[in-house]
């Protein structure tokens, strides 16, 4: 997993990813990008919003 400065959570390998309420996220390819600013219309995942101005700072998780 990698945290992108004013970015997503871009998440590769082989996992799965549930909802809150332990729905399965659909993955339809090997990265996907995670919504960590809450600006995101496709939550989980990331539409791009962060750019608005989300601020953190980039790091290898794992």
């Amino acid at each position: 997993m990698t945290v992108y400065d004013n970015g997503p959570l871009l998440v590769r390998g082989d996992f799965e990813i549930h909802t809150q309420d332990g729905a399965v996220v659909d993955r339809n390819r090997a990265t996907m990008a995670l919504c960590r600013c809450g600006r995101s219309a496709i939550a989980p995942l990331c539409d791009g919003n962060h750019k608005l101005g989300h601020r953190g700072a980039e790091k290898h998780l794992g």
